[in-house]
């Protein structure tokens, strides 16, 4: 059985300033809309993650507006909501055991940021032995400043971050191809 992981689709990462200076892939949310909006017609598995920031100045600290979800993606009444404070959505929540427990072998993972929460949550869970599969165009990057203060734009950091998962930790499609195979 397959699940639907939306990790970290909030508000507060619409705040590219607080981030960097560019972010890629705007139609990130739009295209983790249409992922969820397939899900929920056929009643499949699928989970919210929020991050939850133990720093006061982010903007997805709990207190902070910028820590709701992203409109395009609000959790309904019955839909499960992961809340974590670390890059990891398994390290203390009980995700793996919800998704074992509903016979979960399988994850889409689409969300917020590539080279963040969405590459951790991807290691994890193909280490914890689910397959899985990330959304290209449904996750995005932002741009940073090295450790020598080269610049690297939000573009290069996203496919940096998807050439380092590809084949190890995930399957790489985007979504139009995803939505299609899930029709099979």
């Amino acid at each position: 059985m397959t699940a639907l992981l939306l990790i970290d689709i909030q508000s507060g990462l619409q705040e590219i300033g607080y981030y960097g200076e560019e972010r890629n892939n705007p139609q990130a949310e739009s295209n983790a809309q249409k992922l969820l909006e397939q899900f929920r017609k056929n009643s499949w598995p699928l989970f919210h993650v929020q991050h939850c920031s133990t720093n006061p100045e982010s903007p997805l600290y709990p207190s902070k507006k910028g820590n709701a979800f992203h409109p395009q993606v609000q959790p309904e009444a019955r839909e499960p909501i992961i809340q974590k404070n670390v890059n990891s959505a398994f390290i203390g929540t009980d995700l793996e055991s919800q998704l074992k427990s509903k016979n979960i072998t399988d994850v889409i993972i689409a969300g917020l940021t590539t080279e963040h929460c969405v590459s951790t949550s991807t290691r994890m869970a193909a280490n914890l032995g689910f397959n899985v599969t990330l959304v290209s165009d449904a996750t995005a990057a932002f741009n940073k400043v090295g450790f020598d203060g080269k610049k690297y734009s939000a573009e290069l950091i996203h496919n940096a971050a998807l050439a380092n998962l590809n084949e190890e930790f995930a399957t790489i499609k985007d979504t139009a191809t995803v939505l299609e195979e899930l029709q099979d």
